[in-house]
């Protein structure tokens, strides 16, 4: 009889202490997914990549929502070339996924402007501050399975009812186009548009552009970018042409799970119209990537 009562014991006390473990682990569990779904216990961030972030900044057609606020300072303009010029430059890049890997990018750019001691071709000296212009850049990027990208859209300039002291007071329509290379740190390309002239005052300068930035950049790593590009916009009316040339660096920063970029740099105007920016100049940015 002992014998017996010994062997049912065993398996008795056995199962009463993984029932009594069992029991212990299912409230712990429960209290566990409690505390997440009440923010308590957080489950961990998906790690952001800051290198490739950067390098996508690099890319005018990356498909990443990114939102630039650009600031520049310019000076040697008017007549006497004694004048300065301060812009902010809100430039958001807004990609739409077609399906296959196409994409189509949406570039709206709206530009204030701050202007002081502009002496006009009278000899009275201006200051001021104002909205110059409004453009929006679109660009259809089909999927090339290639480091080679390209993109081509419509292109549109309104002056935004500006005095005729921060630009042409026309309205200009054309078509904007990027082709680029991705390889390993290096992006390289050349990006333009041709617009026209479509209504308006030719008094302060026409809309009858074409424009080229050919551009380099170079990301380490540790998401710092060092970038050249040169900005040229000829004008068949005046048969002149700007040229700024820009070097800067730029960082891209993590905070928490917020990618945020920081550049700046020196500009140097290789050439210049009449009564526009010359000389050395100066430029900051600060982008907020939005991660989807």
């Amino acid at each position: 009889m002992n014998i017996v009562l010994k062997n049912l014991a065993s398996p008795l006390l056995a199962g009463f202490l993984i029932s009594f473990a069992v029991a212990q682990e299912i409230p712990a569990r429960v209290g566990s997914t409690e505390m997440i779904n009440q923010g308590s216990l957080a489950p961990p961030k998906e790690v952001v990549d800051s290198a490739e972030i950067a390098k996508k900044l690099a890319n005018p057609i990356a498909n990443m929502i990114s939102v630039p606020l650009q600031y520049e300072f310019s000076r040697g303009l008017g007549k006497n070339q004694g004048g300065s010029e301060q812009s902010l430059l809100f430039q958001p890049v807004a990609p739409f996924n077609l399906g296959g890997g196409d994409i189509f990018i949406v570039r709206p750019i709206v530009a204030g402007v701050r202007e002081t001691s502009i002496q006009g071709p009278t000899g009275q000296a201006y200051s001021g501050y104002g909205i110059a212009s409004v453009t929006l850049e679109s660009f259809y990027a089909p999927n090339t399975n290639s480091s080679w990208i390209w993109g081509i859209g419509p292109y549109a300039q309104s002056p935004s009812g500006n005095s005729g002291h921060f630009g042409s007071q026309q309205t200009g329509a054309g078509v904007t186009a990027v082709v680029l290379n991705r390889d390993g740190p290096w992006t390289y390309g050349i990006l333009g548009y041709q617009s026209w002239n479509v209504g308006g005052n030719p008094t302060y300068g026409t809309q009858n552009n074409l424009f080229g930035e050919p551009f380099l950049a170079y990301t380490t790593k540790s998401a710092w970018t060092i970038t050249a590009n040169m900005e040229a916009q000829y004008n068949y009316d005046a048969h002149r042409t700007t040229n700024p040339l820009y070097v800067g660096v730029s960082k891209v920063e993590v905070f928490d799970g917020v990618p945020i970029s920081f550049g700046a740099g020196p500009i140097y105007y290789v050439a210049n119209t009449p009564g526009g920016p010359s000389g050395w100049g100066g430029r900051a940015t600060v982008t907020l990537v939005i991660l989807k």
